[in-house]
């Protein structure tokens, strides 16, 4: 529908009419090309939908390396406290306009936003974190047949931040008889099972800092490391199932293998005045408390920039996998989904992978 068209609609019908056509418009769009013995368009378009939501992130980092002769491996992992999610949305056809407040977990941030046709689906996630209470393994080889093992949590004096950002969309071949709306916005009512092929693309960045001087001795047991972006890009070809095995009620599922074409890695480097603290004589003295040594060890870490290295990876597989459980009484509906994310990095003798999961539940009515 063009501004032209838009424009004249609204001069002959004010806008009261301008709306109606275009609601039209929207309603021949919702059926347009869908077979009526699998799809069907409720016959009330307007919904308004209570959401709930719970996620949480789980980031991995692991190094080796030799401290005073001793050989280690270090693994510092964050999980979140599963976030809850609270909100609204009001829509036509399913297009429309949302609210959500967090209310409980790791209090980070949170956006999302969705459009969900009968043969597509694009979806962009942004979720911020903050983590000062990591579990840390530390494994190594003292040299004379005896181990140092530790698995805790420690209490960082500055905490390690993370942002990522997840954007995928799909394309369904069979948007004849299959429909992704069905299962994800519920503008449409799937009324027989279908299946359809499907692809896919997904963009994904991350940037973890820990860049403070208080974290200087984590930063020389990461080899300098202190800042990282990532940004992922993947294609998939997969597969979707909207299985129907009652009246009102459907099962969607959905996998994709994915290959990840763009794998790209920038490093922030520092260096640390770590060496110099443990060959002072305070670091040792028999002297000194506990207390007193921490206190004189955190406010004596300096860390200095010590440039950026980027790298470029070569091709990885991922997956992407979806499942949903929607039933629709009368004007009424409710729907649960969820999502799991997997992605890794790899670079000399540093790794890891950021988990990432999310479960929607849902309420609605149609008006």
């Amino acid at each position: 529908m063009s501004l032209a068209v838009c424009g004249q609609c609204a001069a002959q019908g004010g806008v009261a009419g301008f709306f109606k056509k275009v609601g039209a418009f929207i309603d021949t769009m919702s059926v347009k090309g869908l077979d009526s013995n699998y799809i069907d368009a409720p016959e009330k378009p307007w919904q308004i939908i209570v959401k709930g939501n719970v996620n949480q992130s789980v980031l991995k980092m692991e190094t080796s390396g030799e401290i005073l002769g001793v050989k280690y491996k270090a693994s510092p992992k964050l999980t979140t406290e599963p976030a809850s999610y609270v909100g609204v949305w009001a829509g036509y056809r399913g297009y429309g306009i949302g609210y959500t407040v967090n209310v409980g977990g790791d209090k980070g941030s949170y956006f999302t936003i969705g459009a969900t046709g009968g043969a597509y689906g694009v979806n962009l996630r942004i979720h911020s974190f903050e983590n000062d209470n990591p579990e840390f393994d530390v494994s190594g080889d003292l040299g004379d047949g005896s181990d140092v093992d530790k698995d805790k949590r420690v209490k960082l004096m500055e905490a390690i931040r993370c942002k990522t950002v997840i954007a995928d969309a799909y394309y369904m071949f069979n948007g004849k008889r299959f429909s992704y709306a069905a299962a994800y916005d519920q503008s449409v009512v799937q009324k027989h099972s279908a299946g359809s092929l499907m692809v896919g693309a997904m963009f994904y960045y991350a940037h973890t800092d820990y860049a403070k001087d208080k974290n200087g001795d984590l930063i020389y047991m990461m080899h300098g490391l202190g800042r990282m972006k990532m940004w992922q890009g993947s294609l998939g070809v997969g597969y979707a199932f909207n299985w129907v095995p009652a009246r009102g009620l459907l099962v969607s599922a959905m996998a994709m293998p994915m290959l990840t074409v763009v794998n790209r890695e920038k490093r922030y480097n520092y260096s640390t005045n770590v060496e110099q603290l443990m060959d002072d004589p305070k670091f040792d003295d028999p002297t000194i408390s506990d207390a007193e040594r921490e206190e004189w060890w955190y406010s004596s870490l300096r860390i200095t920039p010590a440039g950026k290295e980027s790298y470029n990876s070569g091709l990885a597989v991922n997956f992407d996998a979806r499942l949903s459980l929607t039933y629709n009484f009368g004007r009424f509906f409710a729907n649960a989904y969820g999502q799991f994310y997997n992605f890794r990095y790899h670079h000399d003798d540093s790794r890891g992978y950021l988990n990432d999961w999310f479960v929607n539940a849902s309420f609605g009515i149609r008006l």
